[in-house]
């Protein structure tokens, strides 16, 4: 079975034994300023999970400036204990201002743990979102055929009403001239001496042919 180095050993048997004096001396304390039972016990848990959900937050990459400000609150309380009960203060009579401190400490502690756990997930750093793929233009067929070119329509004959009467003295006026001509009358000597616009003398002509 693997044994593990004595230095690590040795650094373990130190942390214990510094945490149990610590732990030791906040309930001495707490216990002096009025908190007796199990709510002396709880005090220096307080501590000491406060010191841990801050030293998660300095070891998690995110903003530190929250971890360092908690962790150095937490290690004040603890080291505060320490000194308190070293000597330097009679524990039969507490002053008043230590009593309001250990009194305030619960709501500074839930405060405290309660920012360090919810702003962990704020702080992370977001997930990357998924780039949607860019649209493709549609490929062109490879190898359309060729339609054949649209032969021109003929130009439709002309729809201009002729009244009857037009007809019949635009016949006059053709067979005076090919009398005196002997030759067909054209449309623009037709729309002349009739004096209609060029479509009706169109229309005219069409239906003398």
């Amino acid at each position: 079975m693997r044994t593990l180095p004595v230095r690590l050993d040795a650094v373990l048997v130190q942390a214990l034994i510094a945490a149990a004096l610590s732990f030791a001396h906040l309930h001495d304390l707490a216990s002096a300023a009025g908190q007796h039972g199990w709510k002396a016990w709880a005090y220096p848990v307080s501590v000491d999970l406060l010191l841990v959900a801050a030293w998660r937050r300095l070891r998690s990459g995110g903003s530190k400036a929250a971890g360092w400000c908690w962790f150095l609150v937490a290690l004040t309380a603890s080291l505060g204990a320490n000194v308190a009960t070293a000597g330097l203060l009679d524990l039969g009579a507490v002053p008043a201002w230590l009593r309001i401190l250990v009194a305030g400490w619960p709501a500074v502690a839930f405060l405290g743990g309660t920012l360090l756990a919810h702003g962990a997930t704020a702080d992370a750093p977001p997930a990357e979102r998924e780039s949607a793929p860019e649209p493709t233009a549609p490929e062109a067929p490879a190898s359309a055929p060729e339609l054949p070119a649209a032969e021109p329509e003929a130009a439709p004959l002309s729809t201009t009403p002729v009244p009857p009467a037009l007809v019949t003295l635009a016949r006059k006026v053709a067979d005076e001239h090919r009398a005196r001509t002997g030759t067909p009358i054209d449309t623009s000597t037709l729309r002349a001496r009739l004096g209609v616009p060029l479509p009706l003398a169109e229309a005219i002509a069409a239906q003398l042919a």
